[in-house]
């Protein structure tokens, strides 16, 4: 992998549009809002109101004013300098590295249920667990391996296999409710959230679920006429998502009460429950399959994406410059993903550490949604001063223009900052509340530390590879 990277325009909009959809919305928040209960139909909306809107309205602007292949890193730069650009894309990149296996953690328990599901002994099981994820890994970095051409062919069916299912979770829910009436009852009570230890520690959860709008941004140099078909195909998406997000919890809550809802598998625990009422038991491994693709498509995507902020840290020289080359055949970005499977992998084993499986999921979770939103917090801070200047012909600018823009900005910061904090709270089950904490907080300092030492010595070599560069000139 030598000479200067090549970008090739791989994403149309309808793969963008698709990425959209697998990218920005997961089963596993479905499963884990059906465990709180109906209060969670609102606090979805809330969360669509409070991060997702005021993301997208940002997201959209940015990419049409700044289209560069890096996004959130970039943005962040052009806004805060380079340090603030490097953390804020390192501390993104890094999150995503406990988020993959949670995904394929999740991906995992529902793919019990092709052959037993609930009933089944491996549902406990850390070796099978740990095995389906570093096999699920190590396909998704393959494919990514070979390039966007090729990866994105998961994305679209990934994307199309989520949204089948999803249709089929909510039929499957508006038939019981019609034959048997609502698992879980649903009223002014019950559908008022609560301040308990759950709705908190949930409401975090939901503010991270309604990010991804933004990942798109980290290959906008690969994306076909980028400046417009990234706020088109959002525009596309957002209503699948919703539907998703919304409806696929109100099927789960239709089919099952909280108590008896698990939220690694809860969805397909719900597929298989009403399947098995109606003797349609032949529609369970189906739906199975569709959610194993899926959530292997969603960690291609990811790994896809967030490999791209290495890459422009390596073109920046503050990373190793392997990290900034490009494959000259595949125009994949090779040592970045390669890199972040391996330390994925990893953290497979560290999050199962001292723990149950369920212990392992909900530490990888908080530790997700806490380092990755950190960098939101330089995202809708970088929207303040980029915004400002005289109107571009290029720029995608929503109804009240930048007095719009400052204010989801303004609203997607709070929403960011509240977020983070209560995702320092342990779920109420966990056994072991301290442990809990110390290895979120440990691994979150971890991730953050370890960028501010590698931009350090990624500047201090720069300074010093500019200095030999500027003599030499000087010499000639």
């Amino acid at each position: 992998m030598t000479g200067e990277p090549v970008l090739r325009r791989s994403l149309g909009l309808a793969d963008v549009t698709f990425f959209f959809i697998i990218a920005a919305s997961n089963l596993q928040w479905v499963a884990a809002a059906a465990v709180t209960g109906p209060s969670s139909l609102i606090i979805w909306v809330l969360g669509w109101a409070c991060m997702f809107l005021p993301l997208s309205i940002v997201v959209v602007f940015l990419s049409s004013r700044h289209p560069d292949e890096g996004g959130l890193y970039v943005w962040s730069k052009r806004a805060f300098g380079p340090f603030a650009g490097f953390i804020s894309g390192w501390t993104y990149w890094t999150s995503n590295l406990p988020y993959f296996p949670a995904l394929l953690y999740f991906m995992a328990g529902n793919l019990l249920f092709v052959h037993g599901g609930r009933a089944n002994p491996l549902s406990g099981s850390a070796p099978y667990f740990i095995g389906v994820s570093l096999a699920g890994l190590g396909l998704a970095t393959l494919l990514n391996v070979l390039g966007l051409d090729i990866e994105k062919w998961l994305n679209n069916i990934g994307a199309g296999s989520r949204w089948a299912v999803t249709l089929a979770l909510i039929a499957l829910g508006a038939f019981a409710w019609h034959k048997f009436g609502m698992a879980t009852p649903v009223n002014a009570a019950t559908v008022r959230p609560g301040l308990d230890v759950t709705n908190l520690v949930f409401w975090s959860t939901i503010a991270f679920a309604w990010t991804g709008p933004e990942a798109i941004s980290f290959m906008a140099g690969e994306v076909k006429q980028a400046r417009h078909t990234i706020g088109y195909g959002l525009a596309l998406a957002a209503p699948v998502i919703a539907v998703i997000y919304i409806g696929g919890t109100a099927a789960v809550l239709a089919i099952l009460p909280p108590s008896q809802t698990n939220p690694i598998y809860g969805v397909m625990q719900s597929v298989g429950t009403a399947a098995s009422r109606f003797g349609w038991d032949f529609i369970t491994p189906i739906a199975a399959v569709l959610v194993m693709v899926s959530c292997l498509a969603s960690c291609g995507a990811w790994l896809g994406a967030v490999a791209r902020l290495p890459f422009v840290a390596g073109l920046d020289a503050y990373l190793p410059k392997g990290f900034g080359r490009m494959h000259p055949r595949w125009g994949s970005p090779v040592a970045a993903l390669v890199t972040q499977a391996g330390i994925a992998a990893c953290f497979i084993f560290l999050g199962q550490g001292g723990t149950s499986v369920r212990g392992a999921y909900d530490v990888l979770v908080s530790t997700t949604v806490i380092s990755t939103l950190i960098p939101f917090l330089l995202l809708f801070a970088a929207a303040i001063p980029l915004s400002s200047g005289p109107v571009q012909p290029e720029d995608l600018r929503p109804i009240g223009g930048r007095f719009t823009i400052l204010s989801a900005a303004t609203v997607g910061f709070l929403t960011t900052l509240i977020a983070v904090i209560l995702a320092l709270i342990p779920p109420a089950n966990e056994p072991d509340k301290t442990l809990a904490v110390v290895k979120i907080i440990g691994l979150t300092v971890l991730m953050i530390g370890s960028g501010a030492v590698l931009y350090v010595a990624g500047a201090r070599h720069k300074r010093k590879v500019d200095a030999a560069e500027a003599a030499a000139e000087a010499t000639v």
